[in-house]
């Protein structure tokens, strides 16, 4: 299931109120790759397990949010911070 962009004219970051957007695909592949070696964790400091097929990122790239099943996951704790990334 596909996740409708129209919403994103009217979602935010729940922690920055910042507008959303689709996390590239570049980023996503290097995100699932760090998850797969379970190196990545979310805000309530739990490592994730499942690969992502979507993302949404923040403006300023620094928070993506997981999409499940067509359903942006817009919990605060479920925020995954992107400097994670950089330090593979």
């Amino acid at each position: 299931m596909s996740f409708d962009a129209n919403l994103l004219e009217i979602i935010c970051c729940p922690a920055t109120r910042q507008p959303l957007g689709n996390l590239s695909s570049s980023r996503l592949a290097e995100l699932n790759a760090l998850i797969r070696e379970e190196k990545i964790k979310d805000r309530s400091d739990d490592t994730l397990s499942a690969v992502l097929d979507q993302a949404l990122v923040t403006a300023d790239g620094k928070l993506a949010y997981p999409v499940v099943d067509g359903i942006p996951v817009l919990l605060e704790e479920r925020g995954i911070a992107l400097s994670q990334l950089d330090r593979g």
